[in-house]
């Protein structure tokens, strides 16, 4: 076998790797080190900005496999027929800390899911949780900004936390689920996966349905308390990136079930809670789950910056048979994410092969731009349209269309019978054991006792006694004990 030979980024063979150009032995480096500068240069490019939320995953690829027809709701073609298998990569990761934040934190989790299909790349993008804390984007960066670093301390601070909590009643229910729990997965197989948001899905006669995604790991719900995340946190802040290389490189290959719970869309308007508020579940009563198929994770990436760093997800990637619907932070977050990939990664993050579709192919009149790798030919035009036999619409809409009516204007969310910030966060705590019901409590007073304003802990703790009596007095009553120590 012939010996590979080090090159620079011309292609040129390099004949020293050891020892850098010097004028004379001892001497000064010269500047006319071209493989030294090269060198240089390029790792002090190595870096991209991070993500500012998310930053810190973990990815895999794997296949979804359909197990059961659902042709009734959705033509979507790679979930056509039972059996049809489509190439994914998923990507985990917390939402607050930065790049190089530990993974086993009490944080929701990122479960961002790329499906490689026929018709191209579908992004379901999600959490493992069903709600969020809020539920209009114009929110979201004052959220952020309220969970991250203070930019004076540099440091995640609980005035600012619950401060913000304290201004948003909505977040009530999310709180519940953080602080519970399953607030702290015990890795990244051990966690349910939601789509979170409200989309639709559009069958071959044009029916119009309302879906929410669950993801069930059928390795079992796992999770840590907050010591045993701690200790973990000290002997392997990558506990859970670990855990899934580890589990895939030894082929125990982690799997989720999907399923889907189905609104016919005529439903939507008289459903006693607004089912397009991300801070509410549809109560499985209500609407059962319906199993759609399997996601098995099978193959480690080769290259965490190029596969798991570079790799892109927007919810406005979508494909025939799927669509939005009206939910405000799903429409807010149809522009956000993709322009986030835009500033990391530049215009044609696409083209990158994480990135890049795997059958479908890409034909369009997009050019140029930094790193653009698909500019067409001599005899290709940028423009449509026009007499050369170039792409062409297909005039086959996606989904079928959202009917709009009213005046525009900044409008509160529509009030549904069973619409506010509360009842959904006490359903979750009655429904909770005696146990749970401890920890949580004790999670949340551990976290509210630690806030240096009294008219803070007072607003939160009245979302506490809305959402349930018991729980209120529960909490008030640790803050208060842990406040006199």
């Amino acid at each position: 076998m012939a010996k590979r030979v080090l090159t620079t980024e011309s292609g040129a063979p390099v004949a020293d790797n050891q020892n850098s150009a010097t004028a004379g032995v001892g001497g000064p480096i010269l500047l006319q080190d071209q493989h030294l500068l090269e060198k240089l240069a390029r790792f002090n490019r190595e870096r991209i900005p991070e993500r500012v939320v998310h930053a810190r995953g973990s990815g895999a690829y794997g296949y979804f496999e359909v197990t059961d027809d659902v042709t009734g709701f959705t033509s979507a073609d790679f979930l056509s027929s039972v059996g049809k298998r489509t190439e994914t990569f998923l990507r985990f990761s917390t939402v607050a800390d930065s790049l190089g934040g530990a993974d086993a934190v009490r944080d929701p989790r990122g479960f961002a899911l790329k499906f490689y299909t026929d018709e191209g790349n579908y992004d379901l993008v999600g959490n493992n949780t069903p709600v969020f804390f809020i539920k209009d984007p114009i929110k979201f960066p004052d959220f952020i900004h309220s969970q991250k670093r203070d930019p004076f301390t540099g440091k995640q601070e609980p005035d600012n936390v619950w401060d913000f909590w304290a201004h948003a009643p909505e977040a009530t229910h999310q709180v519940t689920w953080l602080m519970g729990d399953r607030g702290i997965p015990a890795s990244y197989r051990h966690m349910n996966g939601y789509g979170s948001h409200t989309y639709q899905w559009t069958n071959a006669e044009g029916e119009a349905f309302f879906v929410k995604y669950h993801f069930k790991t059928n390795q079992g719900v796992r999770s840590l308390s907050a010591d045993q995340a701690a200790e973990l946190v000290g002997k392997d802040a990558n506990s859970h990136q670990t855990d899934l290389l580890q589990a895939i490189e030894r082929g125990v290959n982690p799997s989720w079930t999907l399923h889907v719970q189905v609104m016919p869309a005529a439903e939507a308007a008289d459903y006693r809670f607004n089912p397009f508020d991300l801070t509410k579940v549809w109560p499985h009563s209500d609407y059962p789950l319906q199993r759609v198929g399997r996601l098995v994770l099978d193959r480690n990436p080769d290259n965490v910056f190029a596969e798991v760093e570079q790799a892109a997800f927007s919810p406005n990637n979508f494909v025939p048979g799927i669509g939005p619907s009206p939910d405000k932070m799903l429409q807010g977050r149809l522009f956000a994410y993709a322009d986030a990939h835009r500033y990391r990664l530049g215009v044609n993050h696409t083209h990158l092969p994480v990135n890049a579709p795997r059958t479908a192919v890409v034909d369009n009149y997009g050019r140029d731009g930094i790193h653009a790798t698909r500019n067409g030919s001599r005899h290709d035009k940028n423009y449509e349209p026009n007499s050369y036999a170039g792409p062409a619409q297909t005039d086959a809409a996606l989904a079928a269309p959202l009917a709009i009516h009213g005046w525009t204007g900044t409008h509160e969310a529509p009030a549904h019978t069973k619409d506010d910030d509360f009842f959904q966060a006490g359903e979750l705590f009655r429904l909770m054991s005696e146990d749970e019901k401890g920890r949580l409590v004790a999670n949340i007073a551990g976290g509210l006792s630690q806030v240096t304003r009294d008219d803070v802990i007072e607003k939160n703790l009245a979302h506490f006694h809305a959402a349930d009596a018991d729980y209120g007095k529960r909490v008030e009553e640790a803050v208060r004990a842990l406040r006199e120590d």
